[in-house]
């Protein structure tokens, strides 16, 4: 597996990250082998959140990997806080008692990675930066970002938060691809043209914040996959012909997609098939040429000025 910095850190990390929103579905056996063959494909990275099953994704991961502390230092874990039943909530208290819970569930005395899982309106930046510089000074937190920010919400915490934001964790994948067809289409009077999140994209590039990419193989909010899917008929085409010619599955070509972007994405894949988890960490062999990943752009349905 390719390897990249995680954001302005010194943090080696694998180009594909495992999503563990759905590993409640396992039963231990399954998640056992499934958490043991993401490591023997190099993708030691797991993405969690306390939302994630109530808390349960991660008491099931720790104990499909049999968390001890010399399996522990294979792994780097990253988790999110922040949602709360009909509400959110980036308190000083409530990230000190999440972090509490994770780290619980986990059976770990530190994360690598804390995410703030969303934007929360009536964040006050002060409370984070505290919340913050006390996970990072008892050692419980190493690296922190957030999800789902516009560049003015991250350069609001920058205000009072000292670390670096790492990460910032966004929807995208070949059909939910907003963020970069609005950039072809600066000052048009086109739908394509409504820039919906600040320019999140060269922001995360200007600050050297990793994008993770969620929902990689999604379109729409969970409406389901592009991926042999009858509504995307051209789309399936091009990709299955790109994916005969590197002779890999097209589940391999939607992340090797995502790869090819400068920005240095790291997808974070959410599937709990082994079959799909290997073919999606083959994408970190596989580079697209730039006709390519423009003909896959334009199949999705973009339309280049």
């Amino acid at each position: 597996m390719r390897t990249m910095k995680l954001g302005t850190s010194a943090l080696e990390v694998p180009v594909v990250a495992v999503g563990c929103m759905r590993i409640k579905s396992l039963d231990k056996t399954e998640a056992d082998r499934f958490v043991r063959t993401a490591l023997e494909e190099g993708a030691n990275f797991f993405d969690h959140a306390d939302i994630y099953g109530a808390g349960a994704c991660e008491e099931i991961f720790a104990d499909a990997i049999g968390m001890n502390a010399t399996i522990r230092e294979k792994l780097i874990l990253q988790s999110k806080c922040g949602i709360r039943k009909g509400m959110f909530d980036f308190s000083k208290e409530h990230i000190l008692e999440s972090v509490d819970g994770i780290l619980k569930r986990l059976r770990t005395e530190y994360l690598d990675a804390l995410l703030l899982h969303r934007p929360d309106t009536l964040v006050e930046p002060e409370e984070v930066a505290e919340a913050f510089d006390q996970l990072e000074r008892s050692g419980k937190v190493r690296h922190f970002g957030v999800s789902n920010q516009h560049p003015m919400q991250i350069q609001l915490l920058k205000k009072s938060v000292q670390q670096p934001i790492v990460a910032n964790q966004l929807q995208l994948s070949i059909t939910n691809a907003t963020m970069i067809s609005s950039g072809f289409n600066v000052n048009m009077e086109n739908a394509a043209a409504v820039n919906r999140d600040g320019g999140i994209l060269d922001f995360c590039r200007l600050q050297d914040i990793t994008i993770q990419p969620w929902s990689p193989f999604q379109y729409g909010f969970f409406e389901g996959v592009f991926l042999g899917n009858e509504k995307f008929p051209e789309l399936n085409q091009k990709i299955d012909e790109i994916a005969a010619r590197y002779e890999v599955s097209n589940t391999t070509i939607a992340i090797a997609w995502l790869l090819r972007h400068p920005a240095r994405m790291q997808p974070i894949i959410g599937t709990m098939n082994i079959d799909r988890l290997k073919d999606s960490c083959k994408a970190s062999e596989i580079q697209l040429t730039r006709a390519e990943w423009y003909d896959i752009f334009r199949a999705a349905g973009n339309i280049l000025p």
